[in-house]
């Protein structure tokens, strides 16, 4: 109530942080008449103008007024469009590093401008991030004009260029592209084997379009480069060929929230039987549970033509939040090739992990983050915890008339579709248009072929034909128009009303049934009603709906009994309505604990990851590497001294065949040390000692291939191994992941035994890559001047097959368990890895 009483006295955070910029807005406005009366040749040279006066001091927020006033005024004179002052709010807010949410149709493309030509002032470049090659390339092309009038450079990057030509649109001032082609090229450039091949630069300043679908939705899935590993695919075959013998709740129980699935004690004992195998749940046996259990999920909770497409007799997997077709991409952990079996296509080989990174962490790189959306205000405080980012919800130009009419809710599915068909024959016959958009493409298409039957003539969009998106969605608009598409209809692409349309009503949306999340729900709605046009919407929804049923619909199911509801007649009530945005509040709430727990395994990786990029920087970027290599000598020798230098004993009695064998595994020599040189030493004298006979060494064995080539030589083999290692070492920390979920069952958290043991291994991989580098340096054999050429050559050329992918689910594995006693025995080992009987362990009462 007290906030309430605040807020009516002082206004909302966002009203009076409105009521700050409106000043400058005025200044902006004050400055028009001048710039207009600039010719092209003075407008232009504004650029020129404001880059010295940046480079004299001037901040550019000094700049802000004068350079938004030149990007309105050149956008007139260039594309015909006017910035209103509401949109010169929302470049402001875009400059502040904030989200600007914005309602569809208020021209967010044209806003982003006032802010991305401010900011690439400075020359270290401003990246736009779309959410697809469509918009990438027509954003970079459209708006491109403006930048290119004005003296600045345009790049954009999309599928299928080659590394020169990224490069060239990195270098640019202002360079368009999709988050996955960003994310990944900062993958690829960090596998690169020369500073000049890399394609990025600084992350400076990025404005990313449709902000909540690529920081929140997509967030789930991390970027993933594989290559391919050594295991077989005939496990898939053979365990898919098992799986008709599996009943559900008999052998396996289903949780569709969570989407997994789990094998009761007959499951697992059936499993056992047809693999031959006394316990699956036995380390050796690991891999065939991990088979099983993957078929089940491919079988039980996938649906073709809603999860995947076969298409060319390939697996193609469909975006849940476009409904778009990932072509190249695929589901990690063995997912996909359970899929392929499934469906009898050839099964791919499974993929090891070369490099990863979540979009969270990718975009936390850049100095500055923008963003912008019409629907980002549900979702502000992750935004605020996960990327200190503040959501300004910025006033419409026209008011908004609309109208959202109540969901009509039916008892099945039958009786909803035969609604959704009549409602749309009524508005066809009076020639208002009509978007229906549907979850996914298995519904569009049964939609589609039921108007076909009432001879409806309609377009359908779905990720089986997006060829023609903008065609079919702009044309949307149109008197009697009828379009099907999937939720990502008309992303980016303005549906404009027909002529007479308008008094007919506008756009009507129909909404086939909720999504898990209200953010699509609210875009869906937000084609129809933009700059003040007239539109309406409704949703259909049935009891029968995953998002009910899952959810619980059984208490509104009695309900409608008790009232004696038929089938074909809908209820509208508040408590259905509560109950809706109750269900979708804890999906949403369920995906943000996905998230997060997605970035909290990734944060540990990512620590890791920016000590060996930096490193592999490092080594690439110096032409003198001895001192790396010196300094790894070091810590050698010192480990070496701690090791068989006991000050407490006679110095002739300590290990001296011992410290030798370290030194041949080692240097690849065993020093001579005859009686007198062992006695009367202490630690430091061995010290000294060794570092003499190494340095000796080394520098015989540099004369001998030649200053020149050892120093290619110390980056080639520092290079290899950093890149086997690391390489060795994410396969490691996958299969930790997969596993650390059953330390729950030992009372412990498995996140901090997962920071804790990856800690420790990544520092066992550190000394492994220090030995093996120092080991190999001091054995390599005389080579020619060519050779080295070669093998420089070879390293940079040794670019295995890559496999872009977004794994299905970045957080651990769960166990396929439910209690570890029922399914691997008091006897068996105990699943926290200690070691000890499960009966003896966590099993102890």
């Amino acid at each position: 109530m007290l906030a309430n009483m605040l807020k009516k006295m002082f206004g909302s955070q966002n009203e009076r942080l409105l009521k700050t910029m409106q000043p400058v807005v005025e200044r902006i406005n004050a400055l028009e008449p001048e710039i207009k009366a600039l010719d092209d040749a003075a407008l232009v040279a504004k650029t020129a103008e404001f880059r010295q006066r940046l480079e004299q001091g001037a901040t550019l927020d000094e700049l802000l007024p004068e350079a938004f006033a030149v990007v309105r005024e050149a956008s007139v004179r260039v594309l015909g469009l006017r910035h209103f002052d509401v949109q010169l709010i929302g470049g402001m807010v875009l400059h502040q590093g904030r989200i600007a949410e914005m309602k569809t149709g208020e021209g967010k493309t044209l806003v982003a401008t006032l802010a991305v030509y401010l900011n690439a002032l400075g020359g270290r470049g401003v990246h736009v991030v779309t959410v697809n090659d469509y918009l990438a390339r027509r954003d970079s092309e459209w708006m491109g004009q403006l930048y290119t009038f004005l003296g600045l450079t345009v790049g954009v990057i999309v599928h299928g260029l080659d590394d020169q030509q990224r490069k060239e649109a990195y270098g640019a001032d202002v360079t368009y592209g999709t988050n996955n082609e960003f994310g990944f090229d900062y993958l690829r450039d960090n596998m690169k084997f020369r500073v000049e091949d890399f394609c990025q630069r600084e992350y400076n300043f990025a404005i990313v379009d449709e902000v909540d679908s690529i920081l929140i939705d997509e967030a789930r899935t991390p970027l993933i480069i594989s290559g391919p590993a050594d295991a077989s695919t005939e496990l898939y075959v053979k365990v898919n060929t098992l799986l008709p013998r599996f009943k559900a709740e008999t052998h396996f129980t289903v949780d569709e929230k969570a989407k997994s699935v789990a094998l009761t004690e007959e499951g697992v004992a059936l499993g056992e039987e047809l693999l031959g195998v006394e316990n699956l749940y036995d380390p050796r046996n690991i891999e065939q549970l991990h088979h099983l259990t993957q078929a089940l999920k491919a079988h039980v909770l996938f649906k073709r033509d809603v999860d995947y497409l076969v298409r060319d007799d390939q697996v193609v997997i469909v975006d849940e939040f476009t409904g778009r077709a990932m072509a190249g991409r695929r589901f990690s952990d063995g997912l996909h090739q359970a899929l392929e079996a499934k469906e009898g296509v050839r099964v791919e080989r499974e993929n090891q992990t070369m490099a990863s990174i979540t979009f969270q962490n990718y975009f936390r790189m850049y100095e500055k983050l923008a963003g912008m959306t019409g629907t980002a205000d549900t979702e502000a405080a992750e935004f605020k915890k996960i990327y200190n980012l503040d959501v300004m919800v910025i006033p419409t130009h026209h008011p908004m008339i609309r109208i959202d009419y109540p969901d009509a809710i039916y008892k099945t599915l039958a009786a909803k579709y035969r609604a959704i068909v009549r409602e749309i024959k009524e508005l066809h016959e009076k020639g208002q248009p009509v978007l229906v958009g549907t979850i996914n493409i298995d519904v569009s298409e049964k939609i589609s072929a039921m108007l076909k039957k009432q001879k409806i003539p309609h377009a359908v969009l779905n990720a089986k034909q997006h060829d023609k998106e903008a065609e079919i969605v702009a044309d949307a608009g149109q008197r009697g128009k009828v379009t099907i598409a999937t939720n990502m209809a008309g992303r980016g692409t303005d549906i404009k009303l027909g002529e007479g349309v308008a008094e007919l009503g506008g756009l009507h949306i129909l909404g086939t049934g909720r999504h898990e999340s209200r953010r699509i729900d609210n875009q869906l709605r937000g084609r129809s009603g933009r700059q003040g046009d007239p539109g309406s919407s409704r949703f259909f929804l049935s009891l029968e709906d995953d998002l009910l049923r899952i959810f619980g619909s059984e208490r509104i199911s009695g309900i409608m009994d008790r009232l004696g509801m038929e089938e074909d007649e809908p209820i509208e009530h508040n408590m259905i309505s509560k109950a809706i945005e109750n269900a979708q509040r804890k999906v949403e709430g369920h995906n943000f604990e996905i998230r997060k727990h997605l970035l909290e395994y990734d944060d540990v990786m990512n620590k890791q990851r920016e000590v060996i990029y930096s490193q592999r920087r490092e080594v690439l970027s110096s032409t003198d590497l001895k001192e790396v290599v010196w300094e790894m000598v070091e810590d050698l020798v010192q480990g070496l001294v701690a090791e068989f230098a006991d000050e407490k004993v006679l110095s002739a009695d300590w290990d001296w065949n011992g410290l030798n064998e370290r030194c041949t595994i080692l240097f690849g020599f065993a020093p001579e040390w005859d009686e007198e040189a062992r006695a009367d030493l202490n630690a430091e004298q061995l010290t000294d000692r060794l570092r003499q006979l190494l340095t000796q060494r080394y520098e015989e064995r540099e004369a001998q291939v030649g200053t020149e080539n050892m120093r290619q030589l110390e980056r080639i083999i520092l290079l290899q191994m950093v890149d086997s290692h690391w390489k060795e070492h994410l396969l490691n920390m996958d299969h930790l992941k997969e596993g650390i979920g059953l330390r729950g069952y030992g009372q412990k958290n498995p996140l901090i035994e997962y920071k804790r043991e990856g800690f420790q291994m990544f520092m066992e991989m550190i000394d492994r890559m220090r030995e093996q580098t120092v080991s190999t340096l001091f054995r390599v054999r005389l080579v020619r001047d060519d050779e080295v050429e070669a093998m420089e050559a070879q390293q940079r050329n040794r670019r295995p097959p890559m496999q872009l992918s977004r794994e299905e689910a970045g957080a651990p594995r769960q166990p396929t368990v439910n209690r570890p006693e029922d399914k691997v025995g008091r006897n068996a080992p105990c699943p926290c890895g200690s070691g000890k009987k499960y009966k003896r362990c966590c099993g102890r009462q």
